[in-house]
């Protein structure tokens, strides 16, 4: 068994039991069937790595305002889990660890069929570049990785998300929790059987962690954004460093993938 430290990005689309908007919107009443079905299977994901020999397990509850795994029900596995507000920080503890898992992942904006695509924010970003390659929040989460020379070892959401994952970096090893049958609709695992995938796909993920290498982006790192909507481009004296691409489109440089992203906004 290898001993590793890992950190767990979670988001809430790619989850197992979730199939529409209304359960990942904090406003709406099925949002609790979101919070218990993102900490089980955090609780899961991280029993799988410490039964492989990961000796810390660190989550990110990333989705939304950042408050949606039940904090109460959270296992002995977990070491940490942040929550809240972390300012320009996305990724805490990506220095103590030695690898990244991402949990509940969805495909990137404009993927036909899959299970509530989208990309940051689904009623503003349209497309979305790191350099001249199309991406979703898989890659940028690897990139941002990337530069800390932290692998992306495991995905685990719908199978559009699987493949994206696949595609984009090399060896990684994936759990696919459901199969999209359209945006708000997918053929999904029994929970036991999820649960058992998540535990075994964390055992191979660090398994193949010796083989997995990091995703890092050239430097500098350009952005490029495509918004939904004509009219939205932020002003260009707010952001001298903007360049604009067209009328809906803009660009941006930074010394790190972090850095363009916080730009970005």
């Amino acid at each position: 068994m290898i001993s590793i430290n890992i950190l767990i990005m979670t988001d809430a689309e790619g989850l197992c039991g979730i199939y529409q908007n209304e359960q990942v919107k904090a406003t709406h009443p099925l949002y609790g069937e979101c919070r218990r079905y993102m900490t089980r299977q955090i609780n899961e994901l991280a029993a799988g790595f410490k039964g492989a020999g990961v000796e810390r397990v660190y989550v990110r509850d990333c989705h939304g305002g950042a408050c949606s795994a039940i904090w109460e029900d959270i296992s002995a596995d977990v070491d940490r889990i942040i929550q809240g507000d972390t300012g320009t920080n996305r990724m805490p503890y990506i220095e103590s660890v030695d690898a990244v898992a991402l949990l509940g992942y969805h495909a990137m904006a404009g993927t036909p069929t899959a299970v509530l695509e989208h990309t940051m924010m689904s009623t503003l970003w349209q497309k979305f570049m790191i350099h001249d390659t199309e991406a979703g929040e898989i890659l940028l989460d690897a990139s941002i990785a990337g530069d800390y020379g932290k692998p992306v070892i495991l995905v685990a959401g719908d199978d559009y998300a699987c493949a994206e994952a696949e595609r984009q970096i090399p060896g990684v090893v994936t759990a696919q929790l459901k199969e999209a049958m359209s945006c708000y609709g997918a053929s999904m695992l029994s929970p036991s059987a999820a649960y058992a995938l998540l535990r075994k796909k964390a055992a191979e993920a660090v398994t193949a962690y010796p083989s997995i290498q990091p995703i890092v982006q050239p430097k500098p790192v350009v952005l490029s954004l495509e918004l939904i909507e004509r009219g939205q481009l932020p002003h260009p004296e707010t952001k001298p460093y903007m360049k604009i691409t067209g009328p809906r489109s803009y660009q941006v440089e930074g010394s790190s993938v972090a850095e363009a992203l916080f730009r970005l906004f």
